[in-house]
């Protein structure tokens, strides 16, 4: 069941809110066109539930994928 999903989420997410979100953004990264996206939601909650520490699920990257740029007034 996707309740039993969501506790072992809980393991190396302890915010549920963070886990909220996070779950929202890999389900819309991961999900393929003509799938259902309730198996996409699961399949994230699996891999979120299997991380044995936060740092493998939440990694944020300090490089710079655009620079912006300026324009004159």
């Amino acid at each position: 069941m996707r309740s039993d999903l969501i506790y072992n989420s809980l393991r190396p997410v302890r915010n549920r809110y963070l886990l909220c979100q996070l779950i929202s953004k890999a389900t819309r990264k991961f999900h393929k066109p003509n799938t259902r996206i309730q198996d996409t939601m699961n399949d994230v909650l699996v891999r979120v539930g299997q991380a044995d520490e936060q740092e493998a699920v939440i990694h944020v990257s300090n490089e710079r994928v655009a620079e912006p740029q300026r324009r004159a007034a």
